[in-house]
């Protein structure tokens, strides 16, 4: 099956400027070197500490922050070569859902101007289930023709809206009116607005009470198997992303240092870094057995990082040359890669 979405070597540098002409002294490297791939309908989960990088890497992929290198292709095509309303054309097929369900809503407009904001700016068709709307350009100007494109525009959104599990008459309101899992809902909503092959979904329940979590998650897998939709999903909390993801990479320091299958990677994870993530993950069961791995030390300035492996000033296990030899993303078995030169 070809890949929806490739990123080869994607590398998002952001500029710091000191003294008194603001000169570019350094550079954040909040993304360095990642590759990878998205199949359509699959999930794949990214996953480490906050300040990691995966938001830039998520944003990156959608062209919301611009990469210092690399490709970013959809369906084939390279969205870094795009401009204008050709890369506008593309976006159609991407979308994404933000952290914060209250931030990413303009607090001015309806929820009914919210979602049909996307199909207007995108210039989605919508056609009225009950009459045909015919495209003659004689009719265009008539008021019989504007009122059923308002109908069909307020038919579709309604539609929307009960997809993501809000009724019509939610549609007049704003989103102060509402809980935090219902303005995700609209998020939802929105970004289902132009049919995307592609949602980024952006930590989409880190926001949200434990019970709220799990109704988004459960709606969102029901939406992929109802339309197709592929997700990047973008979280912290690799219980949850277990639960959610075919595969999953974990990032540190920008950089992808394990990737593998949800259930692989929980049950052998092979890199230091991934293990004591895995660690920190509540246990129901009093019984077990697992030990809690302590990482000493902060995660290393993204500015200056670390000379060989970017884990090694924090790794329990590392050796003298993890200090100067940079360990490559290697397929350990199938499937199963990592960036650990210990890793068997």
């Amino acid at each position: 099956m070809n890949a929806l979405l490739e990123v080869h070597n994607l590398k998002v540098h952001f500029p710091v400027k000191r003294g008194m002409f603001s000169r570019v002294r350094e550079f954040v490297k909040a993304v360095d070197d990642v590759s990878f791939a998205i199949e359509p309908g699959e999930t794949l989960g990214l996953v480490g500490e906050s300040g990691c990088g995966k938001t830039t890497l998520g944003r990156a992929s959608v062209r919301l922050v611009e990469p210092t290198a690399g490709r970013v292709l959809l369906d084939g095509e390279d969205l870094t070569r795009m401009r204008g309303a050709a890369l506008r054309a593309r976006r159609r097929k991407l979308q994404m859902i933000f952290q914060d369900p209250y931030g990413s809503l303009n607090p001015r407009m309806t929820v009914e101007q919210i979602v049909g904001e996307a199909l207007d700016i995108h210039r989605v068709e919508t056609r009225n289930p009950k009459s045909e709307i015919r495209n003659d350009k004689s009719l265009l100007t008539s008021a019989a023709t504007r009122s059923e494109k308002k109908s069909a525009r307020q038919a579709r959104i309604a539609e929307l809206l009960e997809a993501v599990g809000l009724d019509l008459v939610y549609a007049q309101r704003y989103p102060h009116e509402f809980s935090g899992g219902q303005r995700q809902r609209i998020g939802i909503a929105r970004a289902l607005a132009v049919e995307p092959k592609l949602i980024i979904c952006d930590e989409p329940v880190s926001a949200l009470d434990v019970s709220v979590q799990a109704q988004i998650i459960n709606l969102l897998q029901d939406l992929q198997q109802q339309r197709g939709i592929a997700y990047l999903f973008i979280a912290h909390d690799l219980a949850v992303v277990e639960h959610i993801s075919r595969r999953v990479m974990v990032m540190y320091l920008g950089k992808i240092v394990e990737s593998a299958g949800a259930k692989t990677l929980i049950a052998a994870p092979k890199h230091p870094y991934t293990q004591a993530l895995i660690s920190a993950v509540p246990v129901v069961d009093p019984e077990s057995k697992r030990q809690r791995i302590i990482l000493p030390g902060d995660v290393p300035s993204p500015i200056h990082p670390p000379p060989g492996c970017p884990f090694h000033p924090r790794c329990p296990v590392a050796e003298a040359r993890c200090k100067t030899e940079v360990p490559l993303l290697r397929e350990l078995a199938a499937g199963h890669h990592a960036a650990c030169h210990l890793a068997k």
